[in-house]
């Protein structure tokens, strides 16, 4: 099917419940659970998928005793499908915004740099100016937050920012620098040895950040300029809840921003180890996608971000 004939079936056949369908199958792999979170028969949203598969001549799902899973087919017309969805969501809750004063709801990806002050920080001033505008967080590594800030999944990007391609079709915006250096808890033995130096903490169980982290890259870099091997069979996590658990119950080592260790430090839960790892001050801020016009909630919470940030990048 030519270009032309197949964006003719894509506009005049693909309705919006149909687009529903096709990412809730996606997502749930399974034809009868999405037909339930739709609230349709299974034998409707099967004769929906078959029709749209024979109208474009092309297999949306492959088919086993398991449920379904996506072709490569599938996975484009899913990911636009999201697109047009999450356009459609946007549009509503501007239309609301303009009726009866901000309201709606703004999705957020946080990189651990960002979620023990800046975010947390930025989201109660938002809530004292806007109530009315909800904010989910979703925690993770860079790969899957851009993965989801690409599809509208997520509006917004926080936290430790590294360079992009133009064609990854993604902004951003610096908002302060921030170091990072070594924490444990208080009173690590570590604390009690004079002249410490980073090949004496090898000994130690330590957290890093997950491989694929810009943190992480930054961290094997010190390492290797002291000669030394990244520590072995590291616990690799971007939980700040989970690390500072870990840290607090045991004699682990880890390295954080210095932001987030200052919050640790204020209330006596965390100690900074007296090593200079000689690093840059990496950036600090937010990703968004190029050429889309956030809506009324998303620019409120940027603008407190940017407020939040100036506070924080002259204390630092």
């Amino acid at each position: 099917m030519d270009p032309t004939q197949l964006e003719r079936h894509l506009v005049s056949r693909l309705k919006f419940k149909y687009l529903r369908l096709l990412v809730t199958v996606g997502e749930e792999q399974n034809i009868f659970r999405a037909a339930q979170i739709l609230n349709m028969a299974q034998p409707a949203a099967t004769k929906i998928i078959r029709d749209i598969e024979d109208i474009l001549e092309i297999k949306l799902f492959d088919r086993s005793s398991r449920g379904v899973v996506p072709t490569l087919y599938g996975d484009v017309l899913i990911k636009h499908a999201k697109l047009i969805l999450s356009q459609v969501k946007h549009a509503s809750e501007e239309l609301s915004s303009l009726q009866g004063g901000l309201s709606g709801r703004v999705t957020v990806g946080t990189l651990l740099a960002a979620s023990a002050i800046l975010l947390p920080k930025a989201i109660a001033k938002l809530k004292r100016d806007c109530p009315d505008i909800s904010v989910v967080i979703i925690e993770g590594t860079p790969d899957k937050l851009m993965s989801a800030l690409k599809i509208n999944d997520i509006d917004i990007v926080v936290g430790r920012i590294s360079d992009i391609n133009d064609e990854e079709q993604l902004v951003n915006e610096t908002l302060y620098h921030d170091p990072f250096s070594l924490v444990t808890r208080i009173g690590h033995p570590a604390l009690q040895q004079p002249n410490l130096t980073l090949k004496a903490l090898l000994d130690y169980e330590w957290i890093l950040p997950p491989k694929e982290t810009l943190l992480r890259k930054e961290i094997e870099d010190v390492f290797h300029r002291e000669g030394l091997n990244v520590p072995v069979n590291a616990t690799e996590s971007v939980s700040i809840l989970v690390n500072r658990t870990l840290l607090q119950e045991t004699d682990m080592i880890s390295i954080l921003p210095n932001e987030v260790i200052k919050s640790y430090e204020a209330i006596g839960m965390l100690n900074r180890l007296p090593i200079d790892l000689h690093c840059e001050a990496g950036a600090i801020g937010i990703t968004t996608r190029e050429n889309r016009e956030l809506p009324p909630v998303c620019q409120s919470l940027l603008k407190a971000l940017r407020q939040e940030a100036q506070s924080l990048g002259d204390s630092l």
